[in-house]
C-alpha cells in the first residue's frame, strides 16, 4: 500500500501527520516535499539522490530510527537536479520490500503533488479548522478524486474543544479524525519521533491510533 498525505495548504501538518502516521502503520515514511522537506534527515543518500539517478530507493531508507524513513535532501539544487517523475517507480521499489509506504507531499497543488497522488492507492487528506486551510483542502479533494487516488481518511489537525468534524465529512466525503493541538506533538515531531513515544497515553497518541485503524479498515470514497 501507499498512502499519500496531502494537503493544500502548507503549514497545517502534514509532515506531523505522515511521521505519526507512519509510526501506526509499521510503514516506511518518504519525504517526497522535493524543495520543503520538514521529516528528520542524516548523512547517506536521500531522495534527491534517488530522482537524480545516484541511489537506489531502497538502500536509501534509514531504519535506525524510531521510524523507517526515505528522507529528502534540503538543497534547491538538488531538487531542480531530480526528476519528478522518476518518483513514482521510487515509491514503488520501496513499495515491494517494505509493502507499506506513507508519503509526505508537497503543499500546493503543482505536478510534484501529482505525482505522489497518481502512484497512490489511497490518500489521507490533512486540513486545519482554519477557513483557507478548508478550502485547499476542498480543492485538493478534488485533484485526487482527478487522479483515482481515493480517500482513506480526513485529519483535521490541530484542533480545539469542539472540531468541526462532521461539517468536513460532508464537504469532503470520508471520516475525519481529530487531532488535537498539544505541545507534546510538536516536542516529539522536534525530535524526529512520532508522540507516542514521547507521550503514550496522551490524547493525541491515541487520535493517530484511531487514524491508522481508519486507514487499515475504512472504506475508500472515490
Amino acid at each position: 500500500m501507499i498512502l499519500a498525505i496531502a494537503g493544500g495548504k502548507g503549514g497545517v501538518g502534514k509532515s506531523t501527520v505522515s511521521l505519526n502516521l507512519g509510526a501506526e502503520l509499521d510503514a516506511v515514511v518518504v519525504d517526497a516535499d522535493l524543495s520543503m522537506a520538514d521529516l528528520p534527515t542524516a548523512r547517506g543518500p536521500d531522495l534527491h539522490d534517488v530522482l537524480a539517478g545516484r541511489a537506489d530507493p531502497v538502500e536509501a531508507v534509514r531504519e535506525d530510527g524510531p521510524v523507517d524513513l526515505l528522507p529528502c535532501g534540503r538543497t534547491l539544487a538538488g531538487a531542480r537536479a531530480g526528476e519528478v517523475a522518476a518518483l513514482a517507480s521510487a515509491l514503488d521499489a520501496v513499495e515491494s520490500i517494505y509493502d507499506r509506504v506513507v508519503v509526505d507531499c508537497p503543499a500546493g497543488m503543482a505536478a510534484d503533488v501529482g505525482v505522489p497522488l497518481l502512484a497512490a492507492d489511497a490518500a489521507v487528506l490533512v486540513t486545519s479548522s482554519r477557513e483557507f486551510a478548508l478550502a485547499d483542502a476542498v480543492r485538493t479533494r478534488a485533484l485526487a478524486r482527478e487522479l483515482d487516488a481515493g480517500l482513506a481518511a480526513v485529519a483535521l489537525n490541530r484542533t480545539g474543544r469542539e472540531p468541526p468534524t462532521e461539517t468536513l465529512r460532508r464537504a469532503l466525503g470520508a471520516r475525519v479524525v481529530a487531532v488535537p493541538d498539544d505541545g507534546r506533538v510538536r516536542r516529539a515531531q522536534r525530535q524526529g519521533r512520532p508522540v507516542a513515544s514521547l507521550a503514550p497515553d496522551s490524547r493525541p497518541a491515541a487520535r493517530f491510533v484511531a487514524l491508522a485503524e481508519t486507514v487499515r479498515t475504512g472504506t475508500l470514497t472515490r
